[in-house]
């Protein structure tokens, strides 16, 4: 590429230096949101200079040479990071506006659940806030922006790393969340501080796809699988389960029973008893559910314990028979589905000729018989 050597060229390259050196001056590149409000500044200054001088997109390999010559040790100044820097700024033009950033606005409340005209302090606050590869993540992945302030949001919350959040988005969890039909009686039996906690803790459908099962497979090969995967089926699950036991054993007038799975939650502060299912729900496995629930609070459950919430996981429900079986329940029960697989994008099967392929390795394998 030929290089610049005009006026504006040298003015902008000077001023990114002056900003890149005010910034370490300031906050010696330490502190998380001064990194990124430099990255969100140099992405503007580029931006606004690739427009009005009509130059080529590949200017960002002469910048990133000329800005490494001067910050040799500086990490983050190659020609793909100034491309997101760029990209950045594009995507939130006025995250960093002074004028419009206004804290009191910010609440521990859902990214898209915020007003409008509040759009840019809900950004600053968080996309301002997580890591920067973390942000890279959010660009790459995801192209709404009201995904990537959930997303975001639930970053901060939750402390996820940079893997996790891959892993969640991967999974679709923002849309499993804002369009669950989990059926719960949630609201009706738990304080209304609590109920909006759990409800946020409850997915509907969970999503298993680290699991090899068949549908003819036992809820025992489910629970073995799930707890050798057990990290898995944490992230899964969320923040704030502890694992207590698998099969555990209530001995309730001197007859046995066991449950599946019991956790204790960190945050809701109580135990969660998880049934497994490999059918599709029936209102008795709510009354089972219900009896266990009755036997933890009167033999695990101390004082300063919450009541113990249930979650019954089925390969699919019926919605209303599911909502109908909660109705006079009097413990708080959630149902939810799981899957076991996570479904092919639209899009891959679009782009990919599955049946072709499928066909395809019938015949070779058919070819690979006959001449044994």
């Amino acid at each position: 590429m030929e290089l610049l050597k005009g006026k504006n060229y040298t003015q902008l390259v000077s001023s990114l230096k002056q900003r890149i050196a005010g910034a370490q001056i300031k906050a010696a590149l330490a502190a998380n949101t001064e990194l990124i409000h430099l990255y969100w500044d140099m992405g503007c200054m580029i931006s606004k200079e690739i427009k009005s001088r009509g130059w080529g997109a590949k200017v960002t390999e002469q910048i990133s040479k000329d800005l490494k010559g001067e910050y040799p040790d500086m990490e983050g100044l190659s020609d793909s990071n100034l491309r997101y820097m760029r990209r950045f700024s594009e995507v939130y033009p006025d995250l960093f506006r002074p004028q419009l950033v206004d804290k009191s606005v910010i609440r521990p409340q859902a990214a898209g659940k915020l007003k409008k005209e509040n759009q840019s302090s809900v950004e600053a606050s968080f996309i301002g806030q997580i890591p920067w590869g973390h942000n890279r993540v959010l660009l790459d992945k995801l192209n709404n922006t009201e995904e990537r302030l959930w997303y975001a949001q639930q970053t901060i919350q939750y402390g996820w790393s940079r893997v996790v959040l891959e892993h969640q988005i991967a999974s679709g969890l923002y849309e499993r969340q804002s369009k669950s039909k989990k059926a719960t009686n949630f609201k009706k039996l738990l304080p209304k501080a609590q109920s909006e906690l759990v409800e946020q803790t409850l997915k509907d459908p969970y999503v298993f796809d680290f699991l090899n099962l068949s549908k003819v497979q036992k809820e025992k090969n489910m629970e073995d699988q799930l707890t050798n995967h057990i990290t898995k089926f944490l992230m899964e699950l969320g923040v704030g389960f502890a694992f207590v036991g698998r099969q555990y054993n209530l001995n309730i007038g001197g007859d046995d029973f066991f449950i599946d799975l019991l956790f204790y939650h960190i945050h809701l502060k109580c135990y969660v008893v998880i049934e497994l299912k490999m059918e599709k729900f029936k209102p008795e496995y709510a009354g089972q559910l219900n009896f266990y629930l009755t036997a933890v609070d009167e033999l695990l459950k101390r004082n300063d314990d919450n009541p113990s919430i249930g979650i019954l996981l089925c390969p699919s429900k019926n919605h209303i028979v599911a909502e109908f079986s909660l109705r006079n329940m009097n413990k708080p029960i959630g149902i939810s589905e799981y899957k076991l697989t996570a479904k092919v994008p639209t899009k891959l099967k679009r782009d990919l000729p599955i049946d072709k392929l499928k066909a395809e390795l019938e015949n070779r394998l058919k070819m690979n018989k006959s001449s044994e």
